[in-house]
């Protein structure tokens, strides 16, 4: 069931793929949204249905890796329902500075509702990956969670990530991979019969879900997106296998 992948999200037609379907380039943005849109309000319960609470330990060692210090300025990126702007901003204090974005706004608005509940105020803003709407060089991190793997040029997102790092700026990106070959088949049982169950199940929404396993398989593998890291302009790439890859957190720094 394993799809292969590769560092090109598109071919020369203008077609694209969203899950394991071929589609016009230009329609996958509004797809995925529509995707996240019915989803939203049931995001965070089907995450820890579906990793068994797995997806908080993978977000806290990326918490981790990111080292937020007083008075830092981050960014993240498809932030959905907050988790990690939630903890940077803790880690930042008041002299930082935390933005919480994506494409989506019905997931933004989930964020934003859950941050304020719990006595965040944090700049938030509907904004595409592709084309940040920030200045060159101005954020210490960059984080994205569970978002890259939904863009449609995953190359243009991560070059527009390192162009608004610092010189000495991280980018995180923490993503469904591939996981380990002994343990494939086990896992593609669960991922195209268990997942659209509990879509179904429990946010009504069996599509969306088979979704996320198809695009899990279309992503890029890990050596491929270090690759694409490298090729964004970011140095000391290097990634972590978590749960024997059924996700990975990928680290580049932009030096200069």
């Amino acid at each position: 069931m394993q799809k292969p992948s590769s560092p090109s999200d598109t071919s020369p037609s203008g077609s694209t793929h969203f899950g394991f379907q071929s589609v016009a380039e230009g329609d996958k943005a509004r797809k995925v949204a529509e995707v996240f849109h019915s989803v939203a309000s049931r995001y965070d319960v089907m995450n820890d249905l579906m990793s068994g609470g797995l997806h908080r330990i993978w977000k806290a060692f990326t918490i981790g890796r990111a080292a937020v210090r007083p008075g830092m300025k981050v960014l993240d990126i498809a932030g959905g329902t907050g988790d990690l702007a939630r903890a940077f901003a803790k880690r930042a204090g008041p002299t930082g500075e935390v933005w919480l974005t994506d494409i989506n706004d019905s997931m933004l608005r989930v964020g934003r509702d859950r941050l304020t509940d719990g006595g965040l105020i944090l700049p938030v803003a509907v904004c595409d990956a592709e084309k940040l709407p920030f200045p060159d060089a101005y954020f210490d991190r960059v984080s994205v969670a569970f978002g890259l793997r939904n863009m449609t040029h995953k190359d243009r997102a991560l070059a527009e990530m390192s162009r608004v790092l610092k010189p000495g700026g991280k980018l995180l990106v923490l993503e469904f991979s591939r996981v380990a070959k002994p343990l494939a088949p086990a896992y593609d049982w669960y991922s195209f019969n268990v997942l659209p169950w509990l879509g179904k199940k429990v946010a009504n929404d069996e599509a969306s879900y088979r979704y996320l396993a198809e695009s899990i398989r279309m992503h890029p593998d890990q050596d491929t997106l270090a690759d694409m890291m490298r090729a964004a302009g970011l140095d000391r790439v290097q990634y972590f296998n978590l749960t024997a890859g059924v996700a990975a957190l990928h680290e580049g720094v932009r030096l200069s």
